[in-house]
């Protein structure tokens, strides 16, 4: 359940108060009053049997005497009373429920009942332990915060009440205004993941806001996020980015799990912007409301003081921005207009007595210069100039925040002087922000605010395909399953990556330390060295037990190194631990990077993957990124950008550049195996040798839980769902064969050829008005897709590859109903290409749950309408449309 009645708390028409007071102090008394004193238009129905009228209404003794069903009950009273009321208000027909209510749990029996009685009902709870919602839109305040939120087109989730409070009282001085706050509590019911759903489409919402402490649903938050942040920014706190921090959330919410690393990670991927505290998230808020994103952020500064310029460089360099380098052209033209003393360079120092004609000129100037993204401007105080004078200079040329197209942001320094001066700004729209550090903040959330939505739309440039052993991978983990070990060894680690594609040493494995000279002298014939390690199924860390020997040049010698393992394992009492023994190719390449590729199991994101710098410091380096599961070509490359040892890996001095596709395809093979086996929690490789010559793994370990039972893929503990490769199947009609197979994001490079052949006329009937070509963005939303909610299949013609035609559908967040298009290359209709495409996205979305598809399409779009009636669909009129008709097929019963 995710969205369904949520409508009805979002915006409700009536409003029932359970435990409504007039005791003075009471919690019944504060929401009341807030309720009634907020301008609510809707009926307000007290409920509690000790009154006969609150404030002047008609008070209720319990929810069946209501004389209509309320679109939503508020509950604020004593814990043990919220599960028999829960059921009370389903009975009546009420779908929405925020219980204010503390300490009915976050497990426990009265939490239980909660769910049970809400379950039965289709009630959905939004809290416990919440200090309310706010609808500032409809004028209602059905909370206990101490004032109300003025109306406008921010919404708020925040999981702390306080939090909540605070946020209001500041928003109140700097006159900002909501258009949603939800107040989240404990989630029992109602969680972040639903909110977003809710706010991504409500077009009086042009930005999110979230504190948040806990992610109870991985899957719903991350898909969820995303498909909001392609719509609007979406800027979040997530305290405990250090681990006294988090220990203080966790008691105080007792739900915060997941390492800060992940959830920078999970945020990243799903486009949020995160920040750090609240008046950066307000700061955020604004300018993403101001400005678009940048590609670029290049700054040019106007200042009438060198040293505050100065100041602004570092904190912008600090943030990763650019300082614009200035055309000659506009610097001989700043010649023309500003004094001889003037700093000839950006930061353009305009002198501290500057009038406000010479700012002007100034900001004019390099606006015009086609190197600069964003400009600056900043004021110091001086008796020789008015920094109010210069803001009224400046409000009169900027619209909407911009000059020549370019954002304008504003720094006048100081206090006493500039108090008035923002306010001159701040009221003609231009963005002011109280220091250089801010100013670099702005700039900086812009063009992050840009990295993070291209993520969402980045097509890798190749793809190229993992060839796998599945079988063979799935041999190895079921040996450490039957034997109930959680620690795969050595030889069989690299057997599954082996049969991943990822290289590995040659290694033969012996029982006995006489067998440990045949292997050597075997392997030496092929190498100049050999490694020998111990082999054991309860020891896993091998050099710390003095189990492995290098750089063995005979045979002789590799039996003596086997024997010294085994004497000092005896010494360790730990001899009965050995197993046997690995001899191994030495490989010699030094010229190679060691690397790290390493899977961590989180408890709320699930794998994520790891990358970075390798060898015996990795721990003391901490050159490592994250990414959460599933990667592609894109995402991989982005995890070799973020490390410090990605300009290793580019080359230098005499070493070549590694081959960085390799990493990529190593990466990507790590990937594909916690997509295919569940059971594997984590995997360790270090060292990955890079160098020009491709990637080698030289040890790895993998840890399994052998209780987890083999699935077919995919891994269902992934937060991300992969590429529903398993639908890739065939389709003959007559004697034209084609592929089917679910769209990937490089698909997006089929389009062009595709749309060259399909009529203007097939297109006006596909998307129901006269069109010509698709934008690049508008086929990126076609080939980028969440495979959780939305799905479209392709059907490529045989053996030529070309796009002959696809068929999509996109789910409502409850994951329940769908709208489906289809559309075939003009030149292939007629064959039943429609209809086998159309079927088989029929049997995916009976797979998946759905409970009915529908399309709408004109009524003049005959061949259409003949295909949904040869597959089941019934069409029906649509009221108020004479040119359209609807398609629906109801796949199962509601």
């Amino acid at each position: 359940m995710t969205i369904r009645n949520l409508d009805r708390a979002f915006s409700p028409r009536s409003v029932a108060l359970i435990g409504a007071s007039q005791r003075p102090g009471s919690l019944g008394a504060l929401v009341l009053s807030n309720i009634v004193s907020g301008g609510y238009g809707g009926a307000i129905f007290p409920i509690n049997p000790k009154y006969r009228d609150l404030s002047g209404r008609a008070c209720f003794a319990r929810v069946a005497d209501l004389p209509e069903v309320p679109d939503l009950c508020v509950i604020a009273t004593p814990a043990q009373t919220v599960p028999a009321l829960v059921e009370e208000i389903g009975q009546f027909g009420c779908r929405a429920v925020v219980v204010i209510t503390a300490g009915v749990g976050s497990e426990g029996q009265l939490r239980q009942r909660m769910l049970e009685a809400a379950g039965r009902f289709g009630v959905r709870i939004i809290g416990p332990n919440t200090i309310g919602l706010l609808a500032p839109l409809v004028g209602l305040n059905a909370s206990f915060t101490h004032i109300p939120a003025r109306p406008g087109s921010l919404a708020l989730l925040s999981q702390s009440g306080a939090i909540v409070s605070s946020i209001i009282d500041w928003a109140e001085s700097e006159q900002i205004g909501f258009s949603q706050i939800i107040s989240l509590g404990d989630m029992a019911d109602v969680d972040v993941g639903d909110c977003l759903n809710m706010l991504a489409t409500n077009p009086k919402t042009s930005a999110i806001l979230m504190y948040l402490e806990s992610i109870p649903n991985a899957r719903k938050f991350m898909s969820a996020a995303r498909a909001a942040v392609r719509l609007k920014p979406v800027i979040a706190i997530r305290p405990g980015r250090h681990e006294q921090a988090a220990r203080a959330a966790q008691t105080h919410t007792g739900a915060l799990a997941g390492a800060d690393a992940v959830v920078d990670a999970a945020m990243r991927r799903a486009g949020i912007i995160r920040v750090n505290d609240l008046e950066d998230l307000f700061s955020a808020a604004e300018i993403t409301a101001r400005f678009k994103p940048l590609e670029r952020g290049r700054v040019a500064i106007v200042t009438n003081g060198g040293g505050a310029g100065v100041l602004a460089v570092d904190h912008l360099i600090d943030r990763g921005c650019e300082l614009a380098e200035l055309s000659p052209q506009t610097l001989a033209s700043l010649d023309a207009v500003l004094p001889p003393n003037w700093s000839h360079a950006n930061p353009v120092d305009i002198i501290g007595d500057a009038p406000p004609e010479r700012y002007l000129a100034a900001m004019r100037l390099v606006a015009d210069d086609p190197g600069v993204d964003v400009v600056l401007a900043m004021n110091c105080p001086t008796a020789l100039a008015s920094p109010i004078a210069a803001a009224h200079a400046l409000a009169d040329v900027v619209q909407d925040g911009l000059i020549n197209n370019k954002p304008v942001l504003a720094t006048w320094l100081g206090q006493f002087a500039a108090t008035e001066a923002r306010r001159v700004l701040n009221t003609a729209g231009i963005a002011s922000v109280d220091t250089p550090a801010k100013a670099a903040d702005a700039v900086s959330i812009l063009t992050r605010w840009r990295r993070l939505t291209s993520r969402l739309q980045r097509v890798p440039s190749a793809h190229e395909a993992i060839h796998v052993d599945r079988p063979a991978a799935g041999a190895a983990l079921a040996i450490a399953t039957t034997a109930g070990r959680s620690m795969l060894t050595e030889p069989e680690a690299k057997s599954v990556l082996a049969a991943y594609g990822i290289a590995v040493p040659r290694t033969l494995t012996v029982t006995s330390i006489d067998a440990v000279e045949a292997a050597a002298a075997e392997l030496l014939v092929g190498s100049s060295r050999v490694a020998v390690k111990m082999l054991s199924a309860s020891l896993t860390h091998k050099s710390d037990l003095g189990g492995v020997v290098l750089d063995i040049e005979t045979a002789d010698a590799a039996r003596a190194a086997a024997q010294a393992i085994h004497d000092r394992l005896a010494a360790k009492g730990l001899a009965s631990a050995l197993d046997g023994f690995a001899v191994q190719q030495m490989i010699m390449r030094p010229m190679a990077q060691e690397l790290l590729i390493g899977v961590t199991t989180d408890p709320v994101f699930g794998p994520v993957l790891m990358f970075g710098a390798g060898g015996v410091s990795v721990e003391v380096v901490r050159d490592t990124t994250m990414e959460l599961l599933p990667v592609d070509d894109v995402l991989a490359d982005d995890m070799i950008s973020r490390t410090r040892i990605s300009a290793l890996l580019a080359g230098y001095r005499n070493r070549p550049a590694a081959d960085r596709g390799a990493i990529v395809l190593a990466l990507k093979a790590v990937s594909q195996l916690l997509i295919d086996f569940r059971q594997i929690v984590a995997i360790d490789i270090n060292p990955l040798l890079a160098d020009a010559d491709g990637v080698i793994a030289l040890d790895a370990r993998i840890e399994i839980d052998p209780q987890r039972l083999a699935i077919a893929p995919p891994n269902p503990a992934l937060s991300i769902r992969p590429y529903p490769g398993e639908w890739t199947t065939q389709l003959a009609l007559g004697a034209r064969s084609f592929d089917l197979r679910p769209i990937r994001p490089v698909d997006a490079e089929l389009y062009p050829r595709f749309l060259e052949r399909v009529t203007a006329e097939d297109l006006r009937l596909r998307f129901l008005v006269p069109t010509s070509e698709l934008s690049p963005e508008t086929l990126i939303r076609l080939t980028q897709l969440d495979y959780d909610r939305d799905i479209a299949f392709v059907a490529l013609s045989q053996p030529e590859g070309d796009l002959a035609g696809v068929v999509r559908y996109a789910a409502d967040p409850d994951g329940k109903h769908a709208e489906f298009g289809l559309l075939v290359r003009s030149d292939l209709q007629g064959i039943g290409l429609g209809t086998g495409l159309l079927r088989h996205l029929i049997d995916y979305a009976r797979a998946r749950g759905i409970i009915e598809l529908t399309g709408g399409m004109l009524r003049e779009n005959e061949r259409m309408a003949a295909v949904c009636r040869e597959l089941g669909f019934e069409m029906t009129s649509l009221p108020g449309d004479a040119a359209r008709v609807q398609a629906r097929l109801v796949l199962r019963a509601g």
